[in-house]
Order: C-alpha cells, then structure tokens, then sequence
C-alpha cells in the first residue's frame, strides 16, 4: 500500500478483507496518479468549492469525519437492529473512504493555486468519476454503489444501508456550512 495514501487514510486499516483495503487504497492511488492535487492538497484546499473562500475546512477534514461519523452510526445500527438491518462495515469504510475519490479528476488548480473546477468537472460530477476508478480497480458493486449514490445522484435509485448512511454522514456535514457560508 502506497505510504502516502496510507498517511491520507489510516482509516484503511479499519477494512478487514484485505483485497477490499488493497483496491480501496489503490483507487485513491489512481486518482492521484491522474491528478494534478497532491496529497498536501488535499489537507490544504476546501473540502466544497460551494461555500465560498471563507470556509477553513479541508478536503481531508470533512472526508475523514464522514468515514468515522458512517462508521460510528453503523455500529450503532447493527447493536440496535441486528439482523434486521445488517450493515456491512467493510463495504461501509470502504464507501465512505471513495465517496468523493472522483473530485480529484473534477479539480484542477489556478494560477495562484487555488482550487477550482476543470472542464473534466463541469462534463462529469465526482460520483460518475469515482465510479469509473474504483471498478477500474476491482471495487465490488456495493462499494460501487455508495459513490455513485452518496451525492444527489442518488436520489434517482434505491439506496443500500451502507448507501444512505454514507449519504446522510456527507450531508449532515456539509449543509450546515453551506447554510452558513454559500455565497
């Protein structure tokens, strides 16, 4: 596993099928590979470029709390409903890690080195971009499924648990901001 993606997501560790944590953690290599962000920046730019240059979250602070929030209501889902409402954890991290692996295709950087949306972008939203990458790497269905579903989009089809989960994780820790902050 590539030691910066590792440093990126020690989240990955919390995957115990270790194909699964291998191809999640290569997808996320593939996106840097064919992008022009590097790892730091990622812990430097905003995590939204909806909100306006006011907003001091970044990219890695809003991803990474929406992997622990999916993954504390998970948890807490399966103590509560069991059986009756099973959630797959690896196939939930695994989601919730390459939610948004697609912005880094859609991103591109300005001459003062701001983030700001390509044409890749403005042609294919993150879902359908994180989609295409994480089946280039072996991602099974479910995991499939959680990107292309997490954002918007996914109000068009039935959504898996994991799916809203990782949806509602996303979103409750976005709207707020933009609440706040949208210009």
């Amino acid at each position: 596993m590539n030691k910066a993606v590792l440093a990126l997501w020690p989240e990955l560790e919390w995957i115990k099928n270790e194909e699964l944590r291998e191809n999640t953690a290569k997808t996320w290599e593939l996106a840097l590979d064919r992008s022009v962000m590097t790892p730091e920046d990622l812990k430097r730019i905003p995590f939204t470029l909806l909100c306006g240059p006011d907003l001091k979250v970044t990219f890695m602070d809003h991803k990474r709390a929406v992997v622990h929030i999916a993954r504390e209501s998970g948890k807490k889902i399966n103590d509560f409903f069991g059986d009756a409402l099973p959630v797959n954890m690896d196939v939930l991290i695994a989601g919730a890690i390459l939610a948004d692996v697609g912005k880094l295709l859609e991103y591109v950087q300005d001459e003062n080195g701001n983030s700001i949306q390509g044409s890749y972008g403005k042609y294919l939203r993150h879902p359908f971009s994180g989609v295409s990458l994480a089946e280039e790497c072996g991602l099974p269905p479910e995991v499939c499924h959680i990107i292309a579903t997490h954002a918007g989009e996914g109000n068009m089809v039935k959504r898996s648990t994991e799916a809203y989960i990782v949806h509602h994780a996303d979103f409750m820790t976005f709207l707020p901001f933009k609440e706040r902050l949208q210009v």
